[in-house]
């Protein structure tokens, strides 16, 4: 019997068998698939990632540079005295010695290194003497009868500056009381410099005695001679007195000696007995090099509270000194610094705030070209099921692969390349820009994927009139207070001025460029030809979306944001170098100067040989008399300058430098006149007002004679004595310099042109007679009087001074030249932003364009017209651009120029701000036109073909 085939159904416990493994394939993974299909588009977006944040990353930090450069620089020209903070308290009556001072000044120490720091080994102190005893003894040097006078001063490790010479130094054991007489002390041991010693008379083993007192005063012993290693040294020159020589002591016009000795430390108790009272002294000098402007206000106020405030009360009761006294410049050149920094800031602040506008502009444009590219992906995804969320999420881990790593090595490289202590800046600046980056495209993808809405007519018209209230209040606020107000920090809606200026002129272009196209597009239609007509219709019609109705405006505000910043700073640059050149002349009287210590005439020809030298258009000799008195004025009496100059040559000098222009004629005298008739004047402004109208004046010059003058007219100033204020009569040559004696050998000569400063001194030392000897030393300059006084001229007979030498000087400082890199280097920036704009702008309408070249070329199109067709359609926004911008810029410059003050830039006080010139507005305009309409052009002649025959060999899939 067959048993059946069991059907029992297997136990729900049976484990079940393994299912084989899956053939079907795994999803891509979204993010690399994306990545991999537009490679091109991808390396794209990463640069253009890197770049924009290495922008954003550097700007900060070149800032913080360069004002930390300018602030250094401002204090290590001052005085090194100026930069410390000076301490004294009174030397205790007995106990002193040399650990409680170096005790002490470890406690004073001990406050500083947060915001400040003071540098350890430049650090003096000591004790000294509080009032200089005079030296009684009849040996030593009295120029003018009066006895010389001392100061005794222990400094603590003073013996690593000098070298001993002659003698031994004081002894750090107390002397020994004398026996010789009762009550008289032991003579206190000093060591004099090697000059001082020399000038007094005096030797080692020299007992010098001071005025007798009824408490006894200590006489001194020379016991050595030292010899100064280093004079210009800090030690010695910040506030030591007279260690490394003696020094000159005028009482009226009696001439007496100061001398100052050191006292080992074996004296310290008894230095209080040469003047009764002394004082124990620390100086710290603060290490310059290590201050940061972006600290300066927290290191003003850690200064002030050193100097009165809760250290200084915590260091009188640390030290043991309740009359610890500290005093220091550095607030008030940390004032002088911070107000230099706002009135430069202007300018370091206009190309950066340019360059991240159009960085913005640029930013937005990739994104909204990235999302047009890919809107028929995103919709089918969208019907497919797809979320918004999702869809942008994606799109987000598509830009975080691309974007955050370029951003994170831009960042990097910023750090690397321009060192700075602050981070903070740079890595916002860096996260604000890559976010912009990683945003604009998702952000965009959403705005196309929402759900269509009735569009409101009025949405655009009032963000446009948001904008032109926001740009009328900036412009208003700038014109009521300036720019950088005094006292202020800078306000950034008064820097965004400019940029909203740009702003309304790129809504305004917006408006008038389809309706100013299309009517061009008319008149070409005319015509018998088609490329102008089309290209000039599909300008005016707006290319590349479907349903655009105008032409995009955001690259046209990238062109006006560069055009205008770039407009406005150079406006600002050009009138800085204008102005500095217009001081330079006046503080040199030219483009050149030669003068003659006091009234002693200049070499015999050198003014006549030196208007003959290539590159001088007007000669000028001159004489000045800066001792002259002029009678018969309201107040009888004057000292004034007396000027005698040719009439006409100055006249032209004048005009020139802008500086009390005249006719000529006014000063012209005719041969029939009378000897004794009064020679025609040229009075100053102020000396005008004591005149009487029709007087005559009586001239007379400081070595004797007179002149009768009359006022011909009135000037406000003159180049040879250009201050304003000045009490100046200027005088024609001919008469005058036959009635003044000297004046017929000029002791000045002036010139104008472009004159070689080296060759005028060659020329100079040519004309000087083999054997003579220089003259007296020269005087102090008179304030106003043009004249230059620097080292160089203590060294020459002739001094030569030149105003392309005194602009030098004056644009020296490091604020200055770090405001201009800075700009010239971000509008680099904002002009390659603008052209990538452009460029971005073609490349969002490359498909349409592509059809309608093909479609074209079927018809007959050559290569030539093709690339007519582009450029007739992509120039006009540029030449719109170009015209706009500079227009705003120049109206920019008139309405915000006059509220910028340009004295720290200048490096001297200017009244005037910047003034509006065509030249620096037209060359950033036209310069920037000429650079985008070249890309433009490369980029229609070199894709133009490429793309028509792709189209034709793809076919309309449109």
């Amino acid at each position: 019997m067959t048993t059946p085939p069991s059907t029992t159904r297997p136990s729900a416990t049976r484990p079940s068998p393994t299912p084989p493994p899956s053939t079907a394939p795994r999803p891509a993974p979204w993010v690399r698939t994306r990545l991999r299909a537009a490679p091109l588009a991808t390396l794209l977006g990463a640069a253009l990632a890197f770049v924009a944040v290495l922008l954003a990353a550097a700007l900060p930090r070149a800032q913080d540079r360069g004002a930390d450069q300018a602030l250094r620089s401002f204090l290590e020209r001052s005085a090194a005295g100026n930069t410390s903070l000076q301490v004294t308290a009174p030397s205790p009556d007995t106990g002193q010695s040399a650990q409680a001072l170096d005790a002490t000044l470890e406690k004073l120490l001990g406050p500083t290194g947060s915001t400040f720091r003071v540098d350890p080994d430049r650090t003096v102190h000591g004790a000294r003497t509080t009032k200089r005893q005079p030296l009684m003894n009849p040996e030593l040097s009295r120029p003018s009868g009066l006895p010389p006078s001392m100061n005794l001063l222990h400094v603590r490790e003073a013996e690593a500056h000098v070298k001993l010479a002659e003698g031994n130094w004081p002894g750090s054991t107390p002397t020994a009381p004398a026996q010789a007489t009762p009550g008289e002390a032991a003579p206190v041991q000093v060591v004099l410099s090697q000059k001082a010693a020399a000038t007094l008379g005096a030797r080692v083993g020299s007992v010098l005695k001071s005025e007798t007192r009824v408490d006894g005063t200590p006489s001194v012993e020379v016991v050595g001679l030292y010899a100064v290693l280093d004079e210009t040294d800090d030690f010695w020159t910040d506030n030591l007195g007279c260690l490394a020589r003696a020094c000159e002591h005028f009482y009226n016009e009696s001439l007496a000696w100061d001398v100052d000795a050191l006292v080992g430390t074996g004296d310290l108790d008894r230095m209080a007995a040469w003047s009764r009272t002394a004082e124990d002294f620390w100086q710290l000098p603060v290490d310059v090099g290590r201050l940061r402007a972006d600290r300066l206000d927290a290191t003003r106020k850690d200064i002030a509270s050193y100097i009165a405030g809760p250290t200084a009360a915590t260091l009188a009761r640390e030290t043991g000194r309740p009359r610890l006294h500290t005093t220091s410049w550095l607030p008030e050149r940390f004032e002088e610094a911070r107000v230099r920094t706002q009135a430069a800031a202007p300018l370091a602040a206009i190309g950066p705030a340019g360059v991240g506008g159009v960085a913005f502009v640029v930013l937005c444009l990739a994104g909204a070209l990235a999302a047009d590219r890919r809107d028929a992906e995103l919709r089918l995804l969208l019907a497919r099921g797809g979320s918004r969320a999702a869809i942008v999420g994606r799109l987000l881990g598509e830009g975080a692969v691309t974007v955050l790593p370029a951003a994170a090595a831009a960042t990097a490289l910023a750090v690397l390349l321009l060192p700075t202590p602050r981070l903070a800046p740079t890595l916002l600046s860096a996260a604000a820009v890559a976010g912009l980056a990683l945003l604009a495209f998702p952000v965009r993808a959403a705005v196309l994927l929402t759900p269509a809405r009735p569009a409101g007519r009025w949405r655009r018209p009032v963000a446009e009139l948001l904008a032109l209230l926001a740009t009328v209040a900036a412009v208003v606020e700038v014109r009521r207070r300036g720019v950088a107000p005094p006292g202020s920090d800078l306000d950034p809606l008064l820097i965004a001025a400019p940029l909203l200026l740009a702003l309304c002129g790129g809504l305004l272009l917006a408006r008038l460029q389809p309706v100013v196209t299309g009517w061009l597009a008319r008149l070409a239609g005319r015509s018998s030809g088609l490329v102008g007509f089309l290209g000039l219709a599909r300008a005016a019609r707006g290319s590349g979306a479907t349903g655009r109705t105008g032409p995009s405006v955001l690259p046209m505000i990238a062109l006006l944001l560069a055009i205008t910043t770039g407009g406005f700073g150079a406006a600002v640059l050009h009138s800085v170098d204008s102005s500095r050149l217009g001081v330079a002349r006046l503080t040199v009287g030219g483009d050149a100067a030669i003068s003659a210590y006091g009234k002693s005439p200049l070499p015999a020809g050198l003014a006549k040989t030196a208007g003959e030298l290539p590159g001088v258009r007007t000669s000028v000799p001159l004489w000045i008399d800066h001792d002259s008195a002029l009678h018969g004025t309201t107040v009888r009496s004057s000292q004034v300058t007396v000027v005698v100059a040719d009439p006409a040559a100055y006249a032209e000098l004048s005009r020139t430098l802008g500086c009390g222009s005249f006719d000529p004629a006014l000063l012209a005298t005719t041969g029939a006149s009378a000897a004794d008739a009064p020679l025609p004047a040229l009075f100053s402004a102020s000396l005008a007002g004591r005149a009487v109208q029709g007087g005559t004046y009586t001239v007379q010059p400081g070595d004797g004679g007179e002149l009768k003058v009359r006022v011909a007219g009135t000037i406000d100033c003159t180049p040879a004595h250009p201050a304003r204020d000045a009490a100046t009569v200027v005088l024609p040559t001919g008469a005058a310099t036959a009635l003044m004696g000297g004046a017929d050998h000029p002791n000045r000569w002036l010139g104008i042109g472009d004159i070689d400063g080296d060759r005028l001194r060659a020329l100079v030392r040519s004309k000087l007679p083999a054997s003579s000897g220089t003259p007296a030393p020269a005087p102090a300059p008179i304030p106003g009087s043009g004249s230059v006084a620097g080292p160089a001229a203590l060294d020459e007979p002739y001094p030569v001074s030149t105003s392309a030498e005194a602009v030098t000087a004056l644009g020296s400082d490091p604020l200055q030249r770090s405001a201009q890199r800075l700009f010239w280097a971000a509008m680099a920036g904002a002009a390659g932003f603008a052209l990538l704009a452009v460029l971005l702008t073609l490349m969002r309408a490359v498909p349409e364009r592509a059809a309608l070249l093909a479609r074209l070329r079927t018809m007959g199109l050559r290569r030539r017209q093709g690339v007519a067709l582009i450029l007739a359609e992509t120039l006009p926004q540029t030449l719109a651009a170009t015209l706009g911008g500079a227009l705003v810029a120049a109206a920019a410059v008139a309405l915000l120029g006059p509220a910028i003050d340009l004295s720290t830039l200048v490096g001297a006080h200017v009244p005037n701000g910047v003034r509006l010139t065509a030249g620096p507005v037209l060359t950033q305009a036209l310069g920037l036109a000429a650079l985008v309409a070249a890309a433009v052009f490369v980029e229609a002649a070199t894709s133009g073909r490429r793309q028509i025959t792709n189209e034709l060999r793809a076919g309309d899939q449109r």
